[in-house]
């Protein structure tokens, strides 16, 4: 029989208690908590014009991109392992785990294919008599060798090898991607291995550098991005009325796990605990959510449920908020059914509305984010919220707010039903 009592050290399920005991940022807005967390609640945007590369003629001409960090060739996994490293190496070192991470690696990268300039390359050398460049002409200028080193930067799990190597985690290190949800989901592989018991630690990490011209010509495609180009800063306004579209971001979140026993062994200082976690997979459509939003609800009542709260006990809402229309009234929906009444009464705010969009590496960020806002008793505001939508009841922080806050539910929904809740928190 499970102990129903909680301890210092176990939940009431007579689980291993999740705490967190390092945590790693990077965004637009800059390096490290610090600087991140004092641009979040000081209300400033990092969402800019676009100078990685050129724009005219797109819809869509802003993003949140990490302009202070860069990488040669400049492609998504190379920017997305680098933002990773900076993330992780703020987090071990706030953790002093060692320099061999006595546990396992879950990072959540973006899908990972040759961008244009490198397709150009290979193309080119492909070369051809007739201008007909066929599979069989791709074939053998692969096997001239030339491009090797595209080939390892290229394929899905090298970001981790690659982080496996550096920090010394144990086992084969885990590669996800589950769109949207992808940095809820990594914490919820650690959290779930430490409870299991196969391990008494976890590197837990979200990264994205994917702010590429294909990639934004995707989304464009979709009619899911903004077109509010000037000023960059107001075009991500989640919950409101004139919202039109999520602004892509990137960076990186990294979160050092471990069972409460072996952090308080070590003396080591806890951050924060992961309590719950819930998800729910949702076939209604590639891109869509289900219309009665029964998915999204369950995910976040799975996640209260695994965290042995009742919905009264949750203080904030670190809300996924992309700033698209269907997304923002979904979620809207979601809360009105798992709080009730309570819902207008209730904290929500959407960090995406200053940081954009960081996909893969969302769930990750937001919940460091959740974190810091326990532990320094403020919410971060949603910036532009100047129309609100009257259609959605909800308390939106539309300035930072100074209170007590214990629990927060964050949330990550994911294109093709991808949804994960997590339930953060202080001492259990």
């Amino acid at each position: 029989m499970p102990d129903t009592r909680s301890s210092s050290t176990h939940d009431t399920q007579g689980r291993p208690l999740v705490a967190v005991t390092g945590l790693g940022i990077v965004t637009s807005l800059g390096q490290g908590v610090a600087e991140n967390w004092n641009a979040l609640t000081a209300g400033r945007s990092g969402i800019r014009a676009i100078r990685r590369f050129p724009t005219e003629g797109l819809r869509t001409r802003i993003a949140g991109t990490v302009d202070f960090l860069d990488t040669d060739p400049l492609v998504a996994p190379l920017l997305s392992e680098r933002f990773a490293t900076v993330a992780a190496d703020e987090a071990v070192a706030q953790a002093g785990i060692g320099s061999a991470f006595p546990g396992a690696l879950f990072v959540a990268v973006p899908p990972v294919e040759m961008e244009w300039p490198q397709r150009e390359a290979l193309a080119e050398a492909a070369g051809s008599n007739d201008g007909e460049i066929t599979y069989s002409d791709l074939q053998r200028s692969a096997a001239s060798r030339r491009f090797d080193a595209w080939h390892d930067l290229f394929i899905f799990g090298t970001v981790a090898d690659r982080l496996a190597d550096r920090f010394g985690t144990r086992g084969s290190p885990i590669s996800l991607s589950t769109a949207c949800s992808s940095g809820a989901t990594a914490i919820q592989l650690g959290v779930e291995a430490i409870r299991r018991g196969e391990m008494e630690a976890a590197l837990c990490i979200g990264t994205d550098g994917s702010v590429n011209p294909e990639s934004l010509i995707r989304f464009s495609l979709l009619s899911a991005l903004s077109t509010q180009n000037d000023p960059p800063d107001g075009a991500s306004k989640p919950f409101s009325k004139n919202r039109d579209g999520f602004v892509m971001g990137e960076g990186a979140a990294a979160i050092v796990l471990e069972s409460a026993a072996s952090a308080r062994a070590r003396g080591a200082a806890i951050l924060g605990y992961v309590l719950g976690c819930g998800e729910k997979g949702d076939g209604f459509h590639r891109t869509r959510s289900s219309p009665d939003g029964a998915p999204v609800i369950a995910a976040m009542r799975a996640a209260l449920a695994d965290a042995g709260l009742t919905p009264e006990a949750i203080d904030h809402v670190n809300a996924h908020g992309t700033s698209t229309p269907e997304n923002d009234k979904m979620e809207a929906l979601g809360c009105s059914a798992v709080f009730g009444d309570r819902v207008g009464q209730l904290p929500i705010s959407s960090n995406k509305s200053m940081i954009g969009h960081t996909l893969t590496a969302a769930g990750a960020i937001e919940a460091v984010i959740s974190l810091l806002t326990i532990r320094n008793g403020r919410i971060p505001p949603t910036i532009n919220y100047a129309i609100p939508d009257p259609a959605l009841l909800l308390d939106v922080v539309d300035r930072t707010r100074d209170m007590r806050v214990s629990r927060v539910l964050s949330n990550s929904f994911g294109f093709g039903g991808q949804n994960t809740c997590l339930v953060l928190g202080d001492e259990p």
